[in-house]
Protein backbone atom coordinates (compact mmCIF):
# COMPACT_ATOMS: atom_id res chain seq x y z
CA UNK A 1 0.00 0.00 0.00
CA UNK A 2 1.34 3.40 -0.99
CA UNK A 3 1.39 5.90 1.78
CA UNK A 4 0.73 9.61 1.44
CA UNK A 5 4.36 10.26 2.26
CA UNK A 6 5.54 7.95 -0.51
CA UNK A 7 3.13 9.54 -3.00
CA UNK A 8 4.39 13.01 -2.07
CA UNK A 9 8.00 11.84 -2.56
CA UNK A 10 7.15 10.36 -5.98
CA UNK A 11 5.37 13.56 -6.99
CA UNK A 12 8.36 15.62 -5.89
CA UNK A 13 10.73 13.39 -7.89
CA UNK A 14 8.51 13.69 -10.98
CA UNK A 15 8.38 17.48 -10.64
CA UNK A 16 12.16 17.62 -10.17
CA UNK A 17 12.78 15.38 -13.18
CA UNK A 18 10.42 17.47 -15.30
CA UNK A 19 12.32 20.60 -14.27
CA UNK A 20 15.63 19.00 -15.20
CA UNK A 21 14.28 17.91 -18.61
CA UNK A 22 12.76 21.33 -19.37
CA UNK A 23 15.87 23.15 -18.13
CA UNK A 24 18.08 20.87 -20.21
CA UNK A 25 15.92 21.50 -23.28
CA UNK A 26 16.21 25.27 -22.73
CA UNK A 27 20.00 25.01 -22.38
CA UNK A 28 20.16 22.86 -25.52
CA UNK A 29 18.22 25.48 -27.52
CA UNK A 30 20.51 28.27 -26.24
CA UNK A 31 23.63 26.22 -27.00
CA UNK A 32 22.30 25.42 -30.49
CA UNK A 33 21.63 29.13 -31.11
CA UNK A 34 25.13 30.08 -29.92
CA UNK A 35 26.78 27.45 -32.14
CA UNK A 36 24.64 28.59 -35.09
CA UNK A 37 25.88 32.18 -34.66
CA UNK A 38 29.51 30.99 -34.68
CA UNK A 39 28.85 28.99 -37.86
CA UNK A 40 27.06 31.97 -39.46
CA UNK A 41 30.01 34.26 -38.65
CA UNK A 42 32.39 31.73 -40.23
CA UNK A 43 30.17 31.40 -43.31
CA UNK A 44 29.98 35.21 -43.58
CA UNK A 45 33.80 35.54 -43.44
CA UNK A 46 34.14 32.90 -46.18
CA UNK A 47 31.42 34.58 -48.24
CA UNK A 48 33.26 37.92 -48.15
CA UNK A 49 36.58 36.22 -48.88
CA UNK A 50 35.31 34.20 -51.85
CA UNK A 51 32.49 36.58 -52.87
CA UNK A 52 30.29 33.53 -53.31
CA UNK A 53 27.46 32.21 -51.13
CA UNK A 54 28.69 29.88 -48.39
CA UNK A 55 26.20 27.90 -46.29
CA UNK A 56 26.78 27.83 -42.53
CA UNK A 57 26.01 24.09 -42.42
CA UNK A 58 25.54 21.54 -45.19
CA UNK A 59 21.75 21.14 -44.90
CA UNK A 60 20.98 24.86 -44.58
CA UNK A 61 18.52 26.25 -47.12
CA UNK A 62 19.94 29.76 -46.69
CA UNK A 63 23.27 31.57 -46.75
CA UNK A 64 24.68 34.97 -45.70
CA UNK A 65 24.13 37.88 -48.11
CA UNK A 66 25.14 40.85 -45.93
CA UNK A 67 26.02 42.09 -42.46
CA UNK A 68 23.92 44.82 -40.89
CA UNK A 69 25.26 46.97 -38.04
CA UNK A 70 23.69 49.56 -35.76
CA UNK A 71 26.61 51.57 -34.30
CA UNK A 72 24.65 53.58 -31.70
CA UNK A 73 23.07 50.43 -30.29
CA UNK A 74 26.27 48.36 -30.66
CA UNK A 75 24.35 45.59 -32.44
CA UNK A 76 25.05 43.69 -35.63
CA UNK A 77 23.86 40.55 -37.38
CA UNK A 78 24.51 38.44 -40.43
CA UNK A 79 21.64 38.82 -42.92
CA UNK A 80 20.49 35.56 -44.50
CA UNK A 81 18.97 34.98 -47.92
CA UNK A 82 15.26 34.14 -48.20
CA UNK A 83 13.11 35.33 -45.31
CA UNK A 84 11.58 31.90 -44.70
CA UNK A 85 11.04 29.99 -41.49
CA UNK A 86 14.49 28.44 -41.18
CA UNK A 87 16.40 31.62 -42.01
CA UNK A 88 14.41 33.77 -39.59
CA UNK A 89 15.10 31.29 -36.80
CA UNK A 90 18.81 32.10 -37.03
CA UNK A 91 18.90 35.80 -37.92
CA UNK A 92 17.38 38.61 -39.95
CA UNK A 93 16.73 37.63 -43.55
CA UNK A 94 16.51 39.35 -46.92
CA UNK A 95 13.06 39.23 -48.52
CA UNK A 96 13.64 37.69 -51.96
CA UNK A 97 11.12 39.91 -53.76
CA UNK A 98 13.35 42.92 -53.05
CA UNK A 99 16.86 43.86 -54.24
CA UNK A 100 19.83 42.48 -52.33
CA UNK A 101 21.20 44.84 -49.68
CA UNK A 102 23.35 47.46 -51.39
CA UNK A 103 21.67 47.15 -54.80
CA UNK A 104 19.46 49.90 -56.23
CA UNK A 105 15.95 49.86 -54.86
CA UNK A 106 14.55 49.14 -51.42
CA UNK A 107 16.06 46.05 -49.86
CA UNK A 108 13.65 44.55 -47.34
CA UNK A 109 15.18 42.79 -44.35
CA UNK A 110 12.89 41.00 -41.91
CA UNK A 111 13.59 39.77 -38.39
CA UNK A 112 11.68 38.47 -35.40
CA UNK A 113 10.57 41.12 -32.89
CA UNK A 114 11.58 38.95 -29.92
CA UNK A 115 15.05 37.85 -31.08
CA UNK A 116 17.27 39.33 -33.79
CA UNK A 117 15.21 42.52 -34.33
CA UNK A 118 14.08 43.02 -30.74
CA UNK A 119 15.99 46.31 -30.63
CA UNK A 120 14.76 48.09 -33.76
CA UNK A 121 12.07 49.78 -31.69
CA UNK A 122 14.99 51.69 -30.09
CA UNK A 123 16.24 53.12 -33.39
CA UNK A 124 15.69 56.84 -33.86
CA UNK A 125 15.59 59.01 -37.00
CA UNK A 126 19.16 59.99 -37.80
CA UNK A 127 20.68 56.73 -36.49
CA UNK A 128 23.31 55.19 -38.76
CA UNK A 129 22.77 51.69 -40.12
CA UNK A 130 25.71 50.09 -41.93
CA UNK A 131 25.29 47.31 -44.47
CA UNK A 132 28.29 45.32 -45.65
CA UNK A 133 27.74 43.39 -48.88
CA UNK A 134 29.41 40.11 -49.69
CA UNK A 135 31.73 42.07 -52.00
CA UNK A 136 33.15 43.68 -48.84
CA UNK A 137 31.63 47.10 -49.55
CA UNK A 138 29.97 48.92 -46.64
CA UNK A 139 27.14 51.33 -47.33
CA UNK A 140 26.15 53.74 -44.57
CA UNK A 141 22.44 54.45 -44.25
CA UNK A 142 20.59 56.90 -42.04
CA UNK A 143 17.20 56.07 -40.53
CA UNK A 144 14.64 58.48 -41.97
CA UNK A 145 11.53 57.27 -40.17
CA UNK A 146 9.27 54.38 -39.29
CA UNK A 147 5.71 53.25 -39.88
CA UNK A 148 3.21 50.71 -38.61
CA UNK A 149 1.56 48.94 -41.54
CA UNK A 150 -0.70 45.96 -42.16
CA UNK A 151 1.24 42.80 -43.04
CA UNK A 152 -0.62 42.44 -46.35
CA UNK A 153 -0.40 46.13 -47.32
CA UNK A 154 3.05 47.41 -46.38
CA UNK A 155 3.28 49.98 -49.18
CA UNK A 156 7.01 49.27 -49.58
CA UNK A 157 8.11 49.97 -53.16
CA UNK A 158 11.15 47.83 -53.99
CA UNK A 159 12.11 49.87 -57.07
CA UNK A 160 14.45 52.85 -57.00
CA UNK A 161 17.57 54.42 -58.46
CA UNK A 162 19.65 54.14 -55.28
CA UNK A 163 20.00 51.62 -52.44
CA UNK A 164 17.47 52.00 -49.63
CA UNK A 165 16.50 49.86 -46.65
CA UNK A 166 13.25 48.76 -45.06
CA UNK A 167 13.70 46.76 -41.84
CA UNK A 168 10.54 44.88 -40.91
CA UNK A 169 9.34 43.09 -37.80
CA UNK A 170 5.99 42.12 -36.27
CA UNK A 171 4.06 44.67 -34.24
CA UNK A 172 3.15 45.28 -31.43
CA UNK A 173 6.49 44.35 -29.88
CA UNK A 174 5.07 42.84 -26.70
CA UNK A 175 2.25 40.86 -28.33
CA UNK A 176 2.05 37.10 -27.96
CA UNK A 177 1.40 34.95 -31.00
CA UNK A 178 0.83 36.18 -34.53
CA UNK A 179 0.42 39.84 -35.28
CA UNK A 180 -1.34 41.34 -38.32
CA UNK A 181 0.77 44.52 -38.17
CA UNK A 182 4.38 45.24 -39.07
CA UNK A 183 6.80 47.86 -37.78
CA UNK A 184 8.98 49.19 -40.61
CA UNK A 185 12.17 51.23 -40.26
CA UNK A 186 13.13 53.18 -43.40
CA UNK A 187 16.70 54.25 -44.21
CA UNK A 188 18.41 56.18 -47.02
CA UNK A 189 22.08 55.96 -48.04
CA UNK A 190 24.54 58.54 -46.73
CA UNK A 191 27.73 57.13 -48.27
CA UNK A 192 29.79 54.05 -48.87
CA UNK A 193 33.27 52.84 -48.13
CA UNK A 194 35.21 49.70 -48.97
CA UNK A 195 36.32 47.44 -46.17
CA UNK A 196 39.43 45.32 -46.18
CA UNK A 197 37.56 42.68 -44.17
CA UNK A 198 34.09 42.22 -42.70
CA UNK A 199 33.20 43.53 -39.26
Amino acid sequence: MITKRRMAALAAILVLMSGVVLGGHGLFIRAKAAVAQVLLERAWAQTVETRRPVKAWAWADTWPVARISFPRLDRSAVVLEEAGGEALAFGPAHVAASPLPGENGTSVIAGHRDTHFDFIKDLKPGDEIDVTTRAGKTIAFRMTGSAIVHAQASGIDASGASPRLALVTCYPFDALGRAPLRYVVFAEPIGDRSLVSSR
